[in-house]
């Protein structure tokens, strides 16, 4: 057993950078249900400049959070974000059940938020709500599917064959769960 396995750890928080908290509080506390649980205005000496922000942790249901960063200083903001970008590959998924998942999307649905704002995407293994919150980061509210334990333990079985073909060059698609 490798010294990783040994350990316990699980998720603290996962971090972004936001220029409107407002709108991520009611987006994330009114619309999505993460009770907003601390805020922290700090002043910080990082990277060689004294800094002024504050985040806010938003509790996902389990004790770990969402935690979003707003500057004070406009230079400072635009130094470290949010992206300027928003991308479909980079993006935050939650596991949540189906129940849940549909009632994020009827409180989606009531604040005006559809698609293409926000969409469900099969994927064979699970089903994903995609929504893109007004800091401009792409959350994904996955369900997965009935016997998903069991795909997962014969995954773990191929991992490492299947990178190694991918690696070199034989990039067949091998997600036989998904039928377009």
């Amino acid at each position: 057993m490798n010294a990783l396995a040994q350990t316990h750890s699980s998720l603290h928080h996962n971090a972004y950078v936001t220029t409107d908290m407002e709108a991520v509080r009611e987006f994330y506390e009114d619309i999505i249900g993460y009770k907003l649980v601390a805020t922290w205005a700090e002043q910080t000496d990082l990277f060689g400049k004294m800094r002024t922000y504050m985040h806010c942790f938003f509790d996902i249901g389990d004790g770990s959070c969402l935690a979003f960063f707003q500057f004070a200083d406009e230079e400072d903001q635009k130094e470290f974000g949010p992206e300027l970008q928003p991308s479909g590959f980079r993006h935050l998924a939650m596991k949540v059940d189906q129940e849940t998942q549909d009632g994020i999307k009827a409180r989606l649905e009531a604040a005006g938020i559809t698609e293409p704002q926000a969409y469900i995407l099969n994927h064979g293994y699970c089903y994903s709500l995609y929504v893109f919150d007004p800091s401009g980061l792409l959350v994904e509210f996955t369900v997965d599917i009935d016997g998903v334990e069991e795909l997962n333990e014969q995954k773990k079985l191929t991992a490492h064959d299947d990178l190694a073909k991918w690696l070199a060059g034989d990039h067949t698609p091998n997600n036989t769960q998904f039928h377009r």
